[in-house]
């Protein structure tokens, strides 16, 4: 999955206007322009379309926790530089205050089973022997489930 069809999903499911995601990214402390989210929400053929880069996704996903969950006091978390699957999951699981029967449960929505065990994997430190990577299905298939569940099954898209 490209960064770029992260955020669209992710813009689709919590309806989020250009508004409302200038306020996610000003949470992390970041401005960008209404020209700047249409760029990154354009389809890659698309004569306008630009990449948003790691380091912006992860301003957003932090952003996005901010106001799911409140902003933390002192100084906000840096922005990872490089993102994997990984990564955006955990955020993801951060901002919705998922838990291990949550996610499995989203992912029950799409026909997709997983185990707590397996998904506990995902969570770990890369350094650790029981870390696995999160594979784009996985990452698509949550955030396919997520879609139906706080949109509806007839409003998901695939």
């Amino acid at each position: 999955m490209t960064n770029n069809d992260i955020l669209r999903r992710l813009r689709y499911t919590f309806e989020l206007n250009d508004d409302k995601m200038i306020q996610i990214f000003a949470s992390a402390d970041k401005e960008v322009t209404r020209a700047e989210i249409s760029e990154w929400l354009k389809k890659d053929d698309q004569p306008d379309y630009k990449p948003i880069y790691d380091i912006d996704l992860a301003v957003f996903l932090n952003g996005f926790i901010n106001i799911k969950r409140g902003k933390k006091e002192g100084e906000q978390p840096k922005p990872e530089k490089k993102l994997n699957n990984n990564i955006v999951f955990r955020k993801l699981r951060i901002a919705l205050g998922f838990t291990d029967e949550d996610i499995v449960e989203a992912l029950d929505l799409v026909n997709f089973r997983i185990s707590k065990h397996e998904l506990s994997a995902f969570f770990r430190n890369p350094t650790q022997n029981q870390y696995r990577p999160c594979k784009d299905q996985i990452l698509r298939n949550f955030i396919h489930g997520i879609q139906i569940k706080f949109r509806g099954e007839k409003d998901a898209e695939d």
